[in-house]
């Protein structure tokens, strides 16, 4: 830009030879008008004092030229296998055959992530960050390079030379493995364990919208990076202003990056008219925009200073009672072209691969590579300068970003209550006791921000006094009704967004319950905490925050009334798939059984449970003992017969009753059996790996707890396909059957459901006389007989 072209200084700056230099920007970084005038009143309100104004200038000025080095640094990690700090120019060999990268949204990136850092230098804070948009971690780890903010995996590989850069290039897109089968290089497509400050992959694009209110606790900041096309993926993130408070949580900052394209297309908002459409859309939904300059990372600095005053502000009128919740949460709109800063910025290519051909092999892709590093490039000394002004942690008294408040929660172990009692063969509702065990753990430690995550019916589900301890988060409280300003309980018809609050607050104590058919919407939010968890296990910093249990009720069984679409096992058994180290599946069958897996769960770290739990009363069945012993190994013999003929194993409390009743025949007829019940059958499989061989039974722990026995019936509250892969070191083969769900139901009652499944105690006795061999007249009457071979009346199978 020349001098005739740059844009007028502010009046109270026309004569300030810093703000002038600033001013006149770096590279293809320039200052709009409305950002120098948005700069100069941040400083006459916050850098008064000549040292500090001077600092700050110094410190835009300085990120200017990280920002330009960092966006020719990414377009080097796509195209590039060589590097030169100097500039100098690639020969054609020294580019990659087939290059790698989400390059326009890495570049978009990194403005707002060199904002993000000056933003901390300026104002002497670090600030967490979190990142919706996982595959721009280009831009992440690129800065995090140039500014020494690395972790361990990362430093010992990595530094601003040229060897260091041109190692970080090449392991860029590395696709080679290890021989135990992990990957070579610590730089993923995606936010990983080893990106420094990274806290979720952010590989399911919406999630960090639903979460990131849900982060800090008060004392923590929270500048949150989304994207425009994460805004028409995945609804929920509008409610976000209903959820914050100013008491119990830190102030947040979402930050969008708008620049107008999917993968190939537009996007909604870009078609409905801009960033004037989503501004009139926020304030509808409770939100005060900021709209800024998306290539400007000054425009980042002024909008994160601006969004947290003002939301002080705000909070400040609430506290003394001249506003009332819910505020309007600062939302920044940060206007960019896909790929800005580089050739190709806008096109549907930038997405990806920017330019139209391979710089390796196609010589005018290679002038253009090089005429767009040109316009980027910083010289090495002007860049380490730039850096050392940034970097003023020790001066602070801050820590790095690497270490910010929320990148490695831990908070202390929850003190655990008495067990509870309950006598054996009382009814009592196994979700009624959770309800009793949880309640009481609040109350025991209330130094933990709890949430919990209710997207349908709380007292429908059984869980009352946690309701009326800790009531639904509303702004409006109705007298009379379980609903307060700063309730625990985030309550929304929507899946993903109540157990994204759960999954947020990893610095307290959480809870999810959901009808079982819906929890199965919560599957993505889930699973990309437990391998983002299971990841950061592997590279030597386990999860500290509190295992969390999704509670799965109103389920299959006890859900009969309302279709077949309320008859779902699909979330059991997708976690059954999941690593059970991480992800546990369990399936308690009365309340004594319900609470001691709480309780278990709640006593360990980084784990996130699905309990599958009926919330009818069922009769206690275990003792406190028999409970904890059954948490503890996931099995446990009901009834040891001597030298049995046949074993028999429930999974699920509706599935433990038909046994009883199928042991009892058996009994009648003298045959020896065995009953066991299984509370969590990924502690009885093969250990796929070294982490989860952890956390299952050894093979000679398995045989003890269950001797040898050929003939075993097992009855399953899911599909019994996923169940028999599962529990394979307990079958033997063509004397086992595996029985349970089998895509059958309607408008039926719990006999009615079990009936049309094939899963009732008489077909348990089937299923025994196949496997063992045993005289099916011996336990069956002809009327029995007729009703399982579908010629019959069903009724006569029904127990009291």
């Amino acid at each position: 830009m020349t001098r005739a072209n740059r844009p007028a200084l502010p009046a109270a700056f026309a004569d300030d030879p810093d703000f002038a230099t600033w001013a006149a920007g770096y590279g293809v970084i320039q200052h709009e008008p409305v950002t120098l005038e948005r700069i100069a009143q941040l400083l006459t309100r916050h850098a008064a004092d000549p040292s500090r104004h001077r600092a700050w200038l110094r410190r835009l000025a300085a990120a200017d030229r990280l920002a330009c080095m960092g966006m020719w640094l990414v377009a080097h990690m796509t195209y590039a296998r060589r590097v030169r700090l100097d500039g100098t120019p690639l020969e054609a060999e020294a580019f990659k055959p087939t290059p790698e990268g989400h390059t326009g949204g890495a570049l978009n990136m990194v403005p707002a992530y060199v904002g993000y850092l000056a933003a901390n230098a300026m104002s002497d804070l670090t600030r967490s960050w979190l990142m919706g948009q996982g595959h721009c971690v280009a831009a992440i780890d690129a800065v995090n390079l140039l500014v020494d903010n690395l972790g361990p995996a990362h430093a010992a590989r990595y530094a601003l030379s040229d060897e260091g850069l041109t190692r970080l290039v090449n392991d860029f897109y590395h696709c080679g493995v290890d021989p135990d089968g992990h990957p070579i290089s610590p730089l993923g497509s995606h936010v990983n364990a080893h990106t420094a400050g990274g806290i979720s992959e952010g590989g399911y694009l919406g999630f960090a919208g639903l979460q990131y209110v849900h982060m800090p606790l008060p004392g923590q900041h929270l500048v949150a990076f989304l994207s425009d096309g994460a805004f028409e993926e995945q609804r929920g993130s509008d409610w976000a202003s209903r959820w914050w408070r100013a008491d119990d949580s830190g102030p947040v900052v979402p930050v969008m990056i708008a620049n107008g394209r999917r993968i190939d297309q537009r996007t909604t908002m870009s078609q409905a008219g801009g960033t004037d459409w989503f501004e009139d859309h926020l304030v509808l939904n409770g939100f005060a925009p900021l709209t800024i300059d998306g290539r400007d990372p000054a425009a980042f600095v002024w909008a994160i200073l601006t969004a947290e005053a003002e939301l002080a502000d705000q909070a400040e009128q609430a506290r003394a009672g001249h506003a009332r919740y819910p505020l309007r949460l600062p939302y920044v709109i940060a206007e960019t072209v896909k790929g800005f800063g580089f050739p190709g910025a806008g096109t549907n290519a930038a997405h990806n691969l920017p330019l139209v051909g391979n710089p390796a092999s196609d010589e005018a892709a290679r002038r253009l590579f090089h005429e767009g590093a040109a316009a980027l490039h910083v010289a090495e000394s002007e860049l380490r300068a730039a850096i050392a002004t940034l970097n003023n942690h020790a001066e602070s008294e801050r820590v790095r970003e690497r270490d910010h408040p929320l990148a490695h929660p831990h908070p202390d172990l929850p003190t655990l209550p008495e067990p509870l009692a309950w006598p054996l063969g009382e009814r009592i509702s196994p979700m009624a006791a959770i309800d009793e065990a949880f309640a009481a753990l609040v109350a025991a430690n209330p130094g933990l921000r709890v949430r919990v995550g209710n997207p349908d019916e709380m007292r429908s589900n059984r869980l009352n006094l946690t309701l009326d301890r800790l009531k639904h988060r509303v702004t409006d409280p109705e007298p009379g009704v379980a609903e307060a300003l700063d309730g625990a309980v985030i309550t929304a018809l929507n899946e993903e967004a109540v157990v994204s609050a759960a999954l947020a607050n990893k610095q307290g104590l959480n809870l999810v319950a959901s009808y079982e058919a819906f929890a199965v919407k919560m599957l993505g939010a889930m699973r990309q905490e437990i391998i983002f968890a299971r990841h950061c296990r592997e590279a030597g910093r386990p999860p500290g925050w509190l295992s969390l249990p999704v509670l799965a009720s109103s389920h299959t069984w006890e859900n009969g009334k309302n279709e077949q679409s309320h008859q779902d096992p699909t979330l059991c058994e997708a976690w059954l798939g999941e690593m059970d180290d991480v992800a546990p599946t369990l399936f308690p069958v009365d309340a004594p059984s319900a609470a001691a897996a709480l309780q278990a769960l709640y006593a360990s770290r980084g784990r996130i449970a699905v309990m599958v739990v009926p919330k009818s009363p069922m009769a206690v069945r275990l003792t406190e003992e028999q409970a904890t012993r059954l948490a503890e190994d996931g099995l446990l013999c009901l009834h040891e017969a001597a030298s049995p003929r046949l074993q028999l194993f429930a999974v699920g409390a509706y599935q433990l009753a038909e046994m009883e009743h199928a042991l009892a025949r058996l009994a009648r007829a003298d045959v020896a059996t065995s009953l066991y019940v299984i509370q969590e059958p990924g502690k009885l499989r093969e250990a796929r790996d070294e982490g989860e061989a952890t956390a299952v039974l050894s093979q000679c722990r398995l045989s003890t707890l269950v001797p040898e026995v050929p003939a075993r019936v097992f009855l399953a509250h899911c599909r019994p396909e996923p169940l028999a892969g599962v529990l394979r070191p307990l079958d033997t083969g063509a004397r086992s059957r595996f029985l349970g769900y089998r895509n059958r139901g309607g408008t039926l009652d719990t006999f009615g459901m079990l009936y049309a499944n094939r899963a009732t105690w008489a077909h348990v006795l089937e299923a025994a006389s196949e496997v063992a061999g045993l005289d099916l007249d011996a336990l069956l009457d002809a009327e029995e007989q007729a009703a399982l071979a579908g010629e019959g009346d069903p009724a006569v199978l029904r127990r009291d």
